[in-house]
């Protein structure tokens, strides 16, 4: 068969404009009679706030200072669940939060304002471990408990799988919070065409989800709105979340002209989701001839003050636990909890990612003590056509995992037994 793609060398579509600098990013873009936005964030993670923009509106120049009180509608948004605030109305759960969305002839004229802004906190205790999280006694970041997800995946009989083994490891893996750092920081564009439809030029992941979420918020059914999608500036997961998009609508919207925002690094550090920071505790046992019979895992997520998709990448971290490793008897709870750290979400590999951290080193320790090549194990036990995966899964095709270990194998000629002393 003559594929089209396949095989093919093709060139990106895009590919020119970005390489010569004509590809348009948000902040590139320029409208007549434009206007300038700044938001204004909460400092500290986890408090009561009073919010005082009297002598920030008598600025010369500022058009108009919006917090929760001009949201028409819900002023709630959320990939999953609906816990992020358009702005902040009564309690702050993070460094970061969106207070107020300032509005100003220039640049400079926002930021005036934004020094006089008054805002009052009633600090309350704030929680940054997810472990403590958990407890009872701990502080709520929202709701009745802290807890956002546990999930459970139970295969096989862990007391029979023990007993088989020779060798049993266990460890604590911690994996840390990750910046996706894209080189393009958060900006975008708003303005109203004639017929009153409100259009957001913003580089995104999710048009139809944004599109959606300021249809909520604002009060508009989703054909008076449009997300226009320009060039992405890199990703990785953290344009899923909101960010400019209900902000410049609700802008422009009200003042009928057009708004940009373009944030700092600094203000995009502090605005977008992380990678789930992990604690994963591991047991794994083998039996004498290095087959796999008996793994435990818990892996608690920290999913910051925001659910975001942590309930997705838990429960991804709870299905990958076992790696690509046949266990006839696996036990894993994986949690989803809340702190008040920057908010976490999507990014590439969402959760499958740090636990490959945790059972590639287990698989590891166990070949140091069964003496034996960490080649051979991982052959000994890896998926292959037919094999059931711990969630009952039987793998029908394309399971080359052999074939890809044998060729990297013989690339790079590894070392053929583990010197490591007593683990």
């Amino acid at each position: 068969m003559d594929l089209n793609v396949v095989g093919k060398n093709i060139i990106r579509v895009d590919a020119y404009s970005k390489v010569t600098g004509k590809a348009l990013y948000p902040q590139d873009i320029y409208l007549e009679d434009m206007v300038y936005g700044k938001v204004l964030r909460s400092t500290k993670p986890h408090g009561k706030i009073k919010v005082d923009i009297t002598e920030a509106e008598k600025v010369k120049g500022i058009l108009k200072i919006f917090t929760y009180k001009d949201v028409p509608k819900e002023n709630k948004y959320g990939v999953v669940l609906k816990d992020h605030e358009v702005f902040v109305s009564e309690k702050v759960v993070r460094i970061g939060e969106p207070i107020a969305f300032i509005v100003g002839e220039t640049q400079e004229i926002c930021e005036e304002a934004y020094e006089k802004i008054i805002v009052d906190y009633e600090e309350l205790n704030a929680v940054f471990d997810p472990i403590e999280a958990m407890k009872e006694d701990s502080p709520i970041v929202h709701g009745d408990s802290n807890i956002i997800l546990h999930y459970k995946l139970r295969h096989g009989d862990i007391e029979e799988g023990k007993k088989k083994c020779k060798y049993i490891v266990e460890n604590i893996y911690r994996s840390p919070m990750v910046e996706h750092a894209f080189l393009q920081p958060e900006a975008g564009l708003s303005y109203l065409e004639e017929d009153g439809t409100v259009v957001v030029a913003v580089a995104t992941q999710y048009p139809h989800y944004d599109r959606e979420e300021i249809a909520i918020n604002l009060g508009l059914p989703e054909e008076k709105i449009k997300v226009i999608n320009t060039n992405i500036g890199g990703a990785f997961g953290a344009r899923e979340d909101i960010s400019v998009q209900i902000h410049l609508a609700l802008a422009a919207i009200v003042l009928r002209r057009p708004i940009k925002i373009i944030f700092s690094r600094e203000e995009s550090f502090l605005a977008h989701s992380k990678r789930h920071p992990m604690v994963m505790k591991y047991k794994t046992g083998a039996d004498e001839n290095g087959f796999l019979q008996y793994m435990e895992a818990e892996i608690i997520g920290d999913s910051g003050a925001h659910a975001s998709w942590a309930i997705n990448v838990l429960r991804k971290a709870g299905v990958h636990a076992t790696g690509p490793y046949v266990i006839p008897n696996v036990n894993v709870d994986s949690y989803a909890v809340y702190t008040n750290n920057p908010f976490t979400g999507a990014m590439r590999g969402f959760g499958a990612t740090q636990v490959s951290i945790a059972y590639e080193q287990q698989i590891d320790e166990l070949a140091v003590k069964l003496g034996m090549d960490p080649i051979e194990i991982r052959m000994k036990n890896i998926f292959r056509k037919g094999s059931m995966t711990a969630t009952g899964q039987i793998l029908t095709d394309s399971v080359p995992l052999d074939k890809c270990i044998e060729a990297v194998d013989k690339e790079f000629q590894f070392s053929r037994k583990l010197e490591v002393e007593s683990i």
